[in-house]
């Protein structure tokens, strides 16, 4: 569980029941009978394990406090998810405004989150001092047009995981469940995804009207196009602090869920924080209030521990 104001409460290995009790999440282990109780005001997502038992009042005050929840399997791997219905002054008008939004502006939109998430992993490569690569992929960036026709997303993503290939017998392999670097990216994806599904949430925006990710059956479309530029960040933090070999331990989902709470920006804002201002500032571009979409830039770690 993180120690800032975004906390994530992971319950995928918990075994006993939760309830709801005067703001918290009352917390019951069933091995000892153990008993805790958890503050809900600052948490953003909630993950629960198939040995959990929740009670619906607190299912309900997850929405009222505005807490994602993501459901995992017996392997520990999120296959539902809920976010708040929450009220927004603009929910109707934004949502229409998203549905109408005109190719181009989905065009250029993507093209700028395409651009970021590339500059982003440059600087994660630059950490690894690797200059040479990381100058390639912001010359990629720099060619990248509205709607992104020449796909130079997959061009930057090939010389991207290459270059970690060469530090260790490693190809991506999303969903996969190998264990080393492959299960920690998913795991702490989709951690980042749960705090995605809050922040589009916040801002009254619907999930399935997504940029460039339009599947039918995707009910959080929208937020694996905005997600996009934040993924660099956790790409650093897992490359630099887990073995490429390692096994997803509790230790290590534990420290995944901390580095999706992790500083992205130069003036101390929190992965959460961004991405709730991101998904704000999506709201005014499909309603027309900015013709550009301000798209935020992983620059490398803020970390104090780490600079």
């Amino acid at each position: 569980m993180s120690d800032s104001g975004w906390q994530v409460l992971d319950f995928s290995d918990f075994k006993g029941s939760l309830t709801y009790k005067r703001g918290n999440v009352h917390v019951n282990k069933y091995e000892n009978g153990s008993e805790i109780d958890v503050p809900l005001a600052h948490a953003a997502v909630v993950i629960i394990g198939s040995s959990v038992t929740v009670s619906g009042a607190l299912l309900s005050k997850l929405s009222e406090y505005d807490v994602a929840l993501l459901i995992c399997d017996w392997r520990k791997v999120p296959v539902a998810g809920a976010m708040p219905w929450r009220e927004h002054t603009r929910i109707g008008a934004r949502q229409q405004a998203q549905a109408a939004t005109s190719l181009p502006r989905r065009k250029n939109a993507w093209a700028r989150i395409v651009r970021a998430k590339i500059l982003g992993q440059a600087n994660t490569l630059l950490s690894f001092s690797q200059a040479t690569k990381a100058k390639s992929l912001r010359n990629i960036a720099k060619a990248v047009r509205s709607g992104d026709p020449d796909n130079k997303e997959a061009l930057a993503a090939r010389l991207y995981w290459s270059s970690f290939a060469r530090m260790a017998d490693f190809a991506r392999d999303p969903g996969s469940a190998t264990q080393g670097w492959n299960s920690a990216l998913d795991y702490a994806y989709t951690i980042l995804r749960g705090h995605g599904i809050r922040a589009i949430a916040s801002a009254g925006l619907s999930g399935t009207l997504g940029v460039f990710h339009r599947g039918r059956g995707n009910p959080f479309a929208l937020v694996d196009d905005l997600i996009e530029p934040f993924r660099p960040a956790i790409d650093d933090f897992v490359f630099h602090h887990v073995a490429s070999d390692a096994e997803l331990t509790p230790d290590i989902r534990h420290q995944l869920v901390v580095c999706c709470d992790r500083t992205f920006s130069s003036d101390g804002h929190s992965i959460p924080t961004v991405f709730t201002s991101f998904a704000q500032n999506f709201g005014m571009y499909v309603e027309g209030d900015t013709n550009e979409l301000t798209t935020p830039v992983w620059e490398g770690p803020f970390d104090a521990e780490e600079e």
